[in-house]
């Protein structure tokens, strides 16, 4: 793409599209970073162009792109809120709020590993009927169990390909395999 500016080269990078997984194809929408801090700012109440703008200092040209991508995707609707001059404000769509769940994982990951938390977590989160602190947790809706690494495993599901299939059941081999190894 001779001649495109930086940032226009800089933004196009390799669809995940040919992948049989689901986080590849969210990947797709949501894997650039800047989209998880415009998502960020969304589920805190931000929906004006220039208060994004202002709030995470991004460029306008770059914050256009993505919001305008957002849309497409459907993660956001664009409503006017005046008339003249036109103007929009961007409102999570149930897409876009779906993301509610993955930005508090990202923040807890964040507030045990990141920087920002060294001296504290930069953001609570508590409970809008109560004003209690929230304590967040990926839990099994039937069972309510809290869930961790060493209690779940990835199996090929209904909508896998035959390729999808034949990667898991090599790792369901190969994890058999080592337990077996691995025991005395």
């Amino acid at each position: 793409m001779a001649g495109a500016p930086p940032y226009t080269r800089a933004m196009r990078r390799t669809s995940y599209g040919h992948m049989n997984c689901s986080i590849a194809a969210a990947l797709d929408i949501v894997g650039e970073p800047w989209t998880f801090l415009i998502v960020r700012d969304a589920l805190y109440g931000v929906r004006r162009f220039d208060d994004f703008q202002v709030n995470l200092g991004i460029a306008r040209n770059v914050l256009t792109a993505r919001l305008k991508r957002l849309v497409e995707a459907g993660v956001f609707r664009r409503v006017a809120y005046q008339q003249r001059p036109l103007r929009y404000e961007y409102r999570l769509s149930e897409k876009g709020a779906a993301l509610f769940p993955i930005i508090i994982g990202l923040k807890e990951w964040g507030d045990r590993f990141g920087a920002a938390a060294e001296d504290g977590r930069p953001m609570e989160l508590e409970d809008a009927t109560n004003g209690h602190r929230v304590e967040p947790a990926l839990v099994d809706l039937r069972t309510g169990r809290k869930l961790d690494l060493m209690g779940v495993r990835a199996v090929a599901g209904e909508g896998a390909t035959a390729e999808t299939r034949r990667f898991f059941e090599r790792i369901a081999f190969e994890r058999a395999t080592t337990r077996r190894v691995a025991r005395p």
